[in-house]
């Protein structure tokens, strides 16, 4: 299916019923007073939280959601039944905003939003009794649900995310790491939306995911630019991962630290490690000494990729930074 992290949908809460006006009509009873019933409520529209899902694809191919109107009342006292809410699955990590304000995420399974409430139900007649009108020949009509306009956007909940310039080996990193089969080329720009493995142990998974790569200037949309760099805000840990081959390995690192800074300094504040790839590719490896742990590996030959792994198992990406 494919990844969209970005989304406008319009929601509408259902129109209430409306009240009935109606009058006891009974054997023996020849002047019953007022018993129209009162108007349903109409359904509400919520979002809900699905594990499964990993893209917005499916509210840009529909877009427009209302939930049930309410049942009108009737005679005898009888209300109307209330009209049915809408749920609409997003994928856990979505923002919401309503006319470019924030109004909530939803970050957990099966958890909800009210995003547009149904509209009250109209009271019937049997409401407006009055001492000087014992027969009033008014009711209330239902009110019509909220309505707007959303904006969803999505960021990726991963443990680990794994960021480096176009072709620096990321998703085949993912893929010897992981068993995950993201698209693999020699090319740059090979992994246009982010990838997701999970690295899996006797006692948890963490999921790691494989970001598209980052150039200078990101921050300001240069390349794939800022569209992904919001996918690296919900990770605990990053692995910044260096093609060592490169005419300057150092000069990547720095860039990628910067375009971190320019877009939200809050991302340098995250743990991370250093991961130099494509060591098969020297006869001499230098060495670099960074003030993060560094690691030496061949993502494609699957050297050193047990000593990354085992690292990574041992981190705790649980507790709260």
């Amino acid at each position: 299916m494919k990844f969209v992290d970005e989304a406008t949908i319009y929601v509408e809460g259902g129109t209430g019923g409306n009240g009935c006006i109606s009058f006891r009509r009974e054997k023996f009873v020849p002047r019953g007073g007022p018993d129209g019933g009162d108007g349903g409520d109409g359904g509400s529209v919520y979002l809900i939280g699905e594990r499964g899902l990993q893209t917005l694809y499916d509210l840009r191919l529909k877009p427009h959601y209302k939930a049930g109107r309410g049942m009108h009342g009737k005679g005898k006292g009888m209300d109307g039944r209330s009209g049915e809410d809408r749920f609409i699955p997003v994928p856990l990590g979505i923002e919401v905003y309503k006319e470019e304000k924030f109004i909530g995420e939803i970050l957990e399974h099966n958890q909800t939003m009210l995003v547009a409430r149904g509209g009250k139900g109209g009271r019937g007649n049997r409401h407006f009794v009055t001492s000087t009108n014992q027969t009033p020949r008014i009711a209330e009509e239902g009110k019509p649900g909220e309505k707007c306009k959303l904006k969803i956007i999505l960021k990726l909940i991963s443990q680990i995310g794994i960021v480096g310039f176009p072709n620096a080996g990321k998703s085949t990193l993912l893929q010897t790491m992981t068993n995950a089969r993201p698209e693999i080329a020699d090319y740059p720009f090979t992994t246009l939306t982010p990838n997701l493995g999970v690295l899996k142990d006797n006692f948890k998974n963490i999921v790691i995911a494989d970001m598209p790569g980052i150039i200078e200037g990101a921050h300001t949309g240069k390349g794939l630019g800022t569209k992904f760099l919001r996918h690296i805000e919900r990770t605990r840990m990053l692995i910044l991962l260096i093609d060592i081959s490169s005419n300057d390995p150092m000069n990547q690192y720095h860039i990628l630290l910067n375009e971190f800074k320019k877009y939200n300094p809050k991302i340098l504040k995250k743990p991370r490690i250093v991961v130099f790839n494509k060591i098969d590719l020297l006869e001499k490896i230098p060495e670099f000494h960074l003030k993060e742990r560094t690691f030496y590996v061949s993502a494609l030959k699957n050297e050193g990729i047990d000593k990354l792994t085992e690292a990574l198992k041992n981190e705790d990406l649980y507790k709260d930074r």
